[in-house]
């Protein structure tokens, strides 16, 4: 079975809502990654269409992928509205087609200040202020916990600090120095460019003439 496609007036950006992109010298056309089920691929052809369809596009959309949020076996109803966004992060990564997209995604989870980590570590330490007030030794131990997570987060964010700049940097060659540009020069170069001289073919040894007859002599 080949990818939902998601036909638009206008082309949003290729990896809105996990599609990634197909392109012709004629045409091109959004499609989701390979191998998710048909299942899955007809709630992320849903979810396109309503996120599109929310800022102004027009979606032709068949009515067999007309279904409801986004789901998970283990939460057929849609309720972890949350932990969707995160998966649906996670389908945009699966399809990236190169490491700046890749990067771009990762910032979402990474970014010092709007991440997904530094928000779950403020959530936590909210959590564990909620645990402390409850004023019980239960509460006390449970805000620990919370606050052992948080900082976890914290200290993983940091570790992870540099991490989408380094995934973007994967696109690039990487460039040498200037020493083993010289190297490599040197090592490759002819031996007259390397010498600064002109060749010289080394002419063969002349030859030596025939010695001189001598005369007979006689006593």
């Amino acid at each position: 079975m080949s990818s939902p496609k998601a036909e638009t007036n206008s082309p949003p950006h290729s990896s809105s809502a996990g599609f990634v992109i197909e392109t012709t010298p004629r045409s091109f056309w959004y499609r989701l990654p390979w191998d998710m089920g048909e299942a899955r691929e007809n709630q992320m052809a849903s979810h396109a269409a309503r996120m599109l369809t929310a800022v102004g596009y027009r979606v032709d959309l068949g009515p067999d992928l007309q279904v409801g949020p986004l789901t998970a076996p283990s939460d057929p109803r849609g309720t972890r509205v949350h932990g969707h966004q995160i998966l649906r992060l996670t389908d945009e990564l699966n399809g990236a087609e190169t490491y700046a997209t890749a990067a771009s995604l990762t910032d979402h989870v990474l970014d010092p200040n709007d991440g997904v980590l530094v928000r779950l570590s403020e959530f936590f330490e909210t959590a564990a202020e909620q645990a402390k007030a409850s004023g019980t030794d239960t509460g006390w131990d449970l805000s620990y916990d919370f606050a052992e997570a948080a900082a976890a987060l914290t200290s993983l964010g940091e570790d992870l600090h540099d991490a989408a700049d380094q995934l973007r940097a994967l696109n690039q060659p990487v460039q040498p120095s200037w020493q083993a540009r010289v190297a490599s020069y040197y090592a490759t170069a002819p031996a007259a460019q390397r010498t600064g001289t002109a060749a010289v073919t080394p002419e063969a040894p002349a030859a030596a003439p025939p010695p001189a007859s001598r005369p007979n002599r006689t006593r």
